[in-house]
């Protein structure tokens, strides 16, 4: 790829704003120097990766990728024995261990709801248990903020230089206390000179203090002293600091001796990271672009839906390029200022991001092939210094085309065969597209020449296409026209820009009939083309409305199989009651019959209750029956329709669904052996008989209770376990406090909640159930607060507590109750946002955080992440 070549179609530029996304420097660094990739499979991955990226933006509001100051500089130097890093470097080592971790934990998260496979691949390669060891490390020295730690061997330094502060200041005082040196002082202020403490004495009462003079001021009415008590102290202090420095020095060597062998992970991991870098700011940017990651050509020809040049932004006029299967030149033709290189550029610069693994402004369904090497001639490049005209630019350009041009090659020729003879040119033009169609290049041509619209429509390997034109405001509509060529309007376009009517008059008497003749051929042409579009426009209308009526249809469909379901859950639901009620009053019936003995009473009794259970399911079966029919007649109903609307779509010549798809819905169910025909068959049972057999009839009765209550199926009384369906936790019903409430024991915590929100398990689970939390990255954080202010037995703990606008006991109500729900729910990390403002809510919350006994720690957020205006929250 040359990079005079890609100078001109902007690439350099647009890789470099998209580079402005990343977060770090060794990841602009990487991105600055990516250019046009030709292996395939390196496009692609790195398409894979900025894809699933975007995958993830669309799924958090936080920032994947912390940024880390550079690192790549000094981890040589800190391989080297002796070698000591700067507190300054050990706390950007610091920071990269904490990106490096935050990153794999943010990927592997997403992994478990999103399809971010690359991504959870790559970040596996990260050394994260060395990384983790030198964080374990540096963290012992620095805090979070990049200051050396209160450490043991600095302590009792910095203790002896505080005191010895103190002893100077005490010093001091003692001369700008006493009254009688009133006259001496210029002022009771100590200065600093030569970074001691001093007095500011007048000149002419200098032997009233003795000590050492570091300054005479202009005038020479002012000595600056250091007093002799003074001076002793102060240098006490300098060894001291000199001491610390030293401390502090040795201290960064040892930590540096302990982190020597973690050092290749670090640039092992940096070039991990880096690339994480880099094609996370390429999806940031393809996201603020609109942009698509292009499909790849392999036996389909290019095609840009929708393409813009990202450069002229809100300005740019989408635009469609469909290449035909076999067709590797493509002919623009059109009036001046009407988009013609615009055209050309813009699928150059398309092809350039996309090889270089960027997403490209254009539509979902770009088709973009794949170049080993671009050649350009676009604009005039004539140069006075070389001795070079218009015209042997453009060919010295071409020249280099033609001769290392091939299958691999794009070659972009703006106004091609201009700049000298129109004959000669045209001749000239149409000798170079046919040696280059010879070398199988691809071709995007833009000229003026009759002849070669002429040439497109001849050669087989050729496509003409147009950029449009107003003939009614006579202005270009920049929108490219496939297959048909278009007229350069110089006329119109000179007379739009002021030339005089008599001059434009007098050009059109010099045109000739064959030149007229021409212009009429194009425009028929024009006209049939756009009556093409409008018939497929029509065509696609048709197709939509048929696809809108067949969608309401299967939602039809669907709905009646829903029905169907609920039919029969309410008549197995029917069923079970009516057993229930049923067994209810057989029992009663035995019992009675057991109690004495048989009379013709209790006989008429039993023959009652059965010829009452008959007709109680002879009028069930009746009411299934009806429903069951008017079922049947509106699954005909539906069927009618689907057979009328495949009548409809065969007249127009479309089949919206595939063949074989009909959902088998109209299968008639089968038909069971009704309940009153078994029980009509059924006789009274005679327990007239010895003893012995009605011991025996007995005994079969409490075999029969008994299978009755082994088959009985688990139902809501005490002592029963449920799972509760909002929360997915399971419990023991304690007792039912009122219809349809039960009090229910969770774990450790008793709940009232709704028998319709409870679900009956077969049997208790062995282990202690797990509380399992469903969270949902979206951007939908303001009802997750309203439903926690709202509060009930639904209320959970949100990941981001607002406390914006709120008076201050407002706020410290709702932040008691976020730490009370954290308990509960084992809830170990939250953020509150309480803005920054005056500071008081900022500092309620803080003093209301170091008072909790349950909070182990609190800081405020980085500045990216909202500063002081955001607290981080961490429980015990």
């Amino acid at each position: 790829m040359h990079k005079k070549t890609l100078e001109e179609l902007a690439f350099y530029q647009i890789r470099d704003e998209a580079a402005a996304f990343c977060v770090s420097e060794e990841g602009q660094f990487s991105f600055h120097h990516r250019e046009p990739l030709t292996d395939s499979a390196e496009i692609e991955t790195l398409k894979a990766y900025s894809r699933e990226w975007t995958t993830i933006l669309h799924g958090t509001k936080s920032a994947p990728l912390s940024s880390w100051n550079p690192i790549f500089s000094f981890l040589k130097l800190a391989q080297a024995d002796g070698a000591t890093l700067e507190q300054e470097q050990c706390y950007s080592l610091l920071l990269f261990c904490q990106s490096a971790k935050k990153v794999s934990d943010i990927v592997q998260t997403a992994a478990l709801s999103m399809e971010v496979n690359r991504l959870y691949a790559l970040t596996k390669e990260l050394p994260l248990s060395e990384l983790t060891q030198a964080d374990f490390k540096i963290s012992r020295v620095l805090d979070k903020n990049g200051q050396l730690k209160d450490l043991p061997e600095l302590r009792a330094i910095r203790t002896k230089i505080a005191s010895l502060h103190s002893d100077i200041a005490a010093a001091l005082k003692k001369y700008t206390s006493d009254t009688t040196l009133s006259s001496v002082l210029e002022s009771t202020v100590p200065a600093y000179r030569a970074d001691r403490q001093v007095l500011a004495v007048k000149a002419s009462q200098r032997n009233r203090i003795q000590g050492i003079v570091h300054e005479v001021s202009q005038t020479g009415q002012t000595l600056y002293i250091e007093p002799e008590e003074v001076v002793r102290k102060n240098n006490e202090l300098v060894q001291e600091e000199y001491h610390l420095q030293a401390e502090i020095r040795k201290v960064f060597t040892d930590l540096t001796a302990d982190i020597r062998e973690l050092i290749p992970a670090f640039s092992s991991a940096l070039k991990t990271m880096s690339l994480l870098d880099t094609t996370l700011a390429a999806a940031r940017w393809g996201i603020e672009k609109h942009a698509v990651y292009a499909l790849p050509c392999t036996e389909q020809p290019p095609l840009l839906l929708q393409s813009r040049h990202p450069l002229l932004r809100e300005k740019a006029v989408p635009i469609d390029i469909r290449f035909l299967e076999g067709k590797r030149v493509l002919i623009i033709t059109g009036p001046n200022t009407g988009g013609k290189t615009v055209t050309l550029k813009t699928f150059a610069l398309l092809c350039m991001l996309n090889q270089a693994g960027l997403p490209v402004p254009a539509a979902e369904g770009t088709r973009l092939p794949l170049f080993n090497a671009i050649f350009a001639d676009i604009g005039d490049e004539q140069s006075i210094d070389q001795s070079l005209s218009t015209f042997s630019a453009h060919m010295k350009n071409i020249a280099a085309a033609v001769k290392h041009a091939d299958n691999h090659s794009l070659v972009l020729l703006d106004e091609l065969g201009s700049g000298t003879d129109p004959q000669e040119g045209s001749a000239i033009a149409m000798a170079v597209l046919d040696t280059l169609i010879e070398r199988k290049a691809f071709i995007l041509v833009t000229t003026h020449h009759g002849i070669l619209k002429n040439y497109g429509y001849t050669n087989p390997l050729c496509v003409n296409a147009s950029v449009d034109f107003d003939t009614n405001t006579l202005a270009p509509t920049y929108r490219l026209q496939m297959g048909v060529p278009g007229e350069s309007h110089a006329l119109d376009i000179a007379k739009r820009s002021g030339l005089p009517h008599a001059i434009v008059d007098k050009a059109k008497s010099y045109l000739t009939n064959e030149q007229a003749d021409v212009s009429s051929l194009i425009k028929g042409l024009t006209k049939k083309h756009a009556e093409l579009a409008e018939l497929e426009k029509d065509a696609a209308l048709q197709q939509q409305i048929l696809t809108d009526r067949t969608f309401k249809i299967e939602q039809r469909e669907l709905k009646l199989r829903q029905k169907d379901a609920d039919l029969k859950k309410r008549e197995h639901s029917d069923e079970s009651a009516f057993l229930r009620e049923t067994r209810k009053r057989l029992e009663n019936l035995v019992r009675e019959l057991r109690e004495g003995e048989i009379t013709r009473e209790k006989t008429l009794a039993t023959k009652q209750f059965m010829a009452t259970l008959a007709d109680d399911i002879s009028a069930h079966e009746q009411m299934l029956s009806e429903e069951e029919a008017q079922l049947e007649r509106d699954r005909a109903t539906l069927e009618a329709q689907i057979e009328k609307e495949k009548a409809v779509r065969a007249e127009n010549g479309m089949l919206i669904s595939k063949a074989g798809g009909k959902h088998s819905s109209n299968k008639k169910t089968k038909r069971r052996m009704s309940n009153a025909e078994a029980l009509a068959s059924a006789k009274p049972s005679s327990f007239a008989g010895t003893p012995a057999e009605q011991g025996n009839e007995k005994t079969t009765h409490a075999r029969h209770d008994e299978n009755l209550l082994i088959d009985a199926k688990p139902t809501f009384a005490e002592g029963a376990e449920v799972l509760v369906n909002s929360s997915k936790m399971c419990g023991t019903l304690i007792r039912e406090e009122k219809k349809g409430v039960w009090l229910v024991q969770i774990g450790s915590l008793r709940m009232s909640l709704k028998k319709k929100d409870l679900t009956l398990v077969a049997s208790a689970p062995e282990t202690k159930p797990a509380i399992s939390y469903s969270v949902e990255l979206s951007s939908e954080r303001d009802e997750e607060n309203a439903i926690f202010m709202k509060g009930g037995a639904t209320a959970k703990p949100v990941f981001e507590l607002r406390l914006l606008g709120m008076r201050e006991e407002e706020a410290i109500k709702l932040l008691e109750r976020q730490l009370d729900l954290c308990s509960m729910q084992n809830f170990r990390t939250f953020s509150v946002i309480h803005g920054k403002g005056e500071g008081i809510l900022q500092q309620a919350v803080q003093d209301y955080l170091s008072s909790y006994p349950g909070v182990k720690e609190f800081h405020f957020a980085r500045p990216e992440d909202g500063g002081t205006g955001k607290t981080y929250v961490t429980l015990e």
